[in-house]
């Protein structure tokens, strides 16, 4: 017997089982989260004791890089051989950056824990994600990705707030000690609660694709970090790394447009909701990690607050973004509507930026809370309905595929605005410090202006703490005036959306009553269907005159021949 994909109605959403589920993802997107917030406030003592200021930016750009990289591979590996299995892998190996981070005695031992980290966290919000489509219809699932969403939230005070609390307490190192205790909560959780559908067969790896896409992603991250600041636009370095991104790019779309099973299939662009979508998130990424990655460091640095103060002054942000996330799922699920909540989303977080533009060290604390606070109401409209519009413009045997697509390109402007944010803000710090500072004020220290901490400022005195101060707003505060139209942008994308309905029922795949590897294994010299884009015509409509349903309406009918374009469009019309 063939696969065929059936189709049920959505299961009650009080029942024991989904909430346990539901519990068990949370816990594993937690961990991603806090991990993304939690060294924002350790950040700044941390490179300072361990005289790595002038890679302080690889700290936070080595966890988004590797991460980035490997979202694609989760999300594929997901459609083809379950979820649960992976997400096991992808903690395991998130608690092993852990643990390197805690005994790092040198910088760079501390940015290779951070890729470390990535390799492993790169599945734990996609696979969290993907996760839900399995089990909760498109119309419903509005309200959990809500929840998700305020799962980080929840983590953008969380985790600065432990973070400043180790930092002063019990050391930095604690930041990465505390992954394994979660870890180890998100592994039960994940073995205990998640019962997810099984996929049998031995896919093979896109290992081609694998390698173009980490070798592309690596050139286009080093070339923005690493041009203007460590190496002139001119420089040779920086001119083969763009060759380098461009001559990879477009050999990773040769391959994956032969390949059976790609990482990134091309037919997904032919999809205008997921460009207009997949465009408008990597811009959100730029502005929210470009704008948050250094917040923490600027509060403590200009405002003289301490590492936990500068995790609680991050609240405002936190519950703005909790309550407008979880308001915005419930809406899109009573209503069914959902294109005006990014559009909106987009307009705030670009007058937010617009306003934290306008920061100055003589400006009361309150003005940075109602900024970040507005910026939070943004990111709240707008993060989680993304996710939501790509998944209900794809089969469900396509979800994971796309939503990691979705959340590389997302991550991609992650990485850009972390490190480009980061490069400009460390050269225009250090070209501001030495400006403003006489040559031999530092000659004292360890490290010189590299070994800068909050304390160390703190107990210089007035004629050498106000240069430090104004250099670090002078160096930061304008960059974010340079978001303001990445925002916008994303608004203007959106507003050409269609408000697709969302369907109602969940198509799931029936095992087969004998397992039919040769039909499930796709190797990568299999050819692939020029009618479909990437997908094989047997692994696209199964046999010929088998029973399909559409999703939205559960109607019977006759899957049609491959040559008739309706056998490549599944419906998902409400019902």
């Amino acid at each position: 017997m063939s696969r065929a994909p059936a189709h049920r109605a959505a299961p009650a959403t009080g029942s024991r089982h989904l909430v346990l589920l539901f519990a068990g993802l949370m816990l594993s997107m937690l961990l991603a989260a806090l991990n993304q917030t939690v060294l924002s406030t350790a950040l700044p003592t941390i490179v300072g004791e361990l005289n790595g200021v002038n890679e302080m930016l690889w700290v936070i750009t080595a966890y988004i890089l590797a991460s980035t990289i490997m979202m694609p591979v989760y999300g594929k590996l997901g459609d083809l051989m379950g979820r649960k299995p992976l997400l096991l892998g992808a903690i395991l190996v998130f608690m092993a950056g852990s643990v390197v981070g805690a005994l790092a005695g040198t910088i760079e031992v501390l940015i290779a824990a951070r890729a470390i980290q990535g390799l492993g966290g790169g599945g734990l919000i996609i696979l969290s994600q993907a996760a839900i489509a399995d089990v909760v219809p498109a119309r419903e699932r509005g309200k959990y990705m809500g929840v998700m969403g305020g799962v980080f939230a929840v983590a953008s005070v969380a985790g600065p707030l432990l973070g400043g609390w180790f930092t002063e307490g019990p050391g930095w190192r604690w930041v990465f000690w505390i992954n394994i205790p979660l870890g180890l909560l998100a592994l039960a959780g994940a073995v205990l609660f998640l019962k997810l559908p099984r996929h049998r067969g031995r896919p093979r790896l896109d290992v081609g694709g694998m390698v173009l896409l980490a070798t592309a992603t690596t050139c286009l991250v080093l070339f923005a970090t690493w041009g203007g600041g460590r190496y002139a636009w001119s420089d040779p370095v920086i001119l083969g790394l763009i060759a380098g991104t461009l001559v990879t790019a477009a050999a990773f779309v040769a391959v994956e447009r032969r390949t059976a099973e790609p990482i990134i299939p091309m037919h997904l662009f032919r999809e205008r909701n997921f460009v207009l979508t997949t465009v408008a998130g990597l811009l959100t990424g730029v502005a929210m990690f470009g704008a948050l990655g250094y917040l923490p460091t600027y509060l403590q640095m200009v405002f003289g607050v301490d590492a936990t103060a500068s995790g609680l002054l991050m609240v405002p942000m936190m519950g703005t973004l909790l309550v407008t996330s979880v308001l915005a799922g419930r809406a899109v699920s009573r209503t069914g509507h959902y294109k005006w909540l990014p559009v909106a989303g987009s307009v705030v977080v670009a007058v937010a930026m617009g306003l934290l533009s306008t920061l100055t060290p003589e400006q009361g604390v309150w003005h940075v809370c109602l900024y970040i606070a507005l910026l939070g109401l943004g990111l709240g409209l707008s993060m989680q309905v993304l996710v939501l519009i790509v998944q209900n413009t794809f089969p469900l045997r396509q979800v994971g595929t796309a939503t990691a697509a979705n959340n590389f390109f997302r991550q991609i402007g992650a990485t850009l605005g972390a490190g480009v944010v980061g490069s400009v803000f460390a050269g225009r710090l250090a070209g501001l410090l030495a400006e403003r500072l006489p040559a031999a004020a530092l000659e004292g220290g360890a490290g010189g202006a590299d070994s800068l901490t909050p304390a160390l400022v703190a107990s210089l005195p007035e004629s050498l703490r106000d240069p430090i101060v104004t250099s670090y707003n002078d160096a930061l505060t304008p960059i974010y005036l340079w978001i303001v139209p990445l925002g916008l942008l994303a608004a203007a994308l959106l507003c050409f959306v269609t408000e697709k309905p969302l369907a109602t029922t969940i198509e799931e795949d029936v095992e087969p009553e004998a397992p039919a590897e040769d039909r499930l294994e796709v190797t990568g010299d299999a050819p692939a269907d020029p009618r479909s884009g990437n997908e094989p015509a047997d692994l696209r409509t199964g046999d010929a005159g088998r029973d399909t349903r559409d999703r939205g309406t559960g109607e019977r009918g006759t899957a049609a021949p491959h040559g008739d374009p309706a056998a490549r469009e599944p419906a998902a019309s409400a019902r």
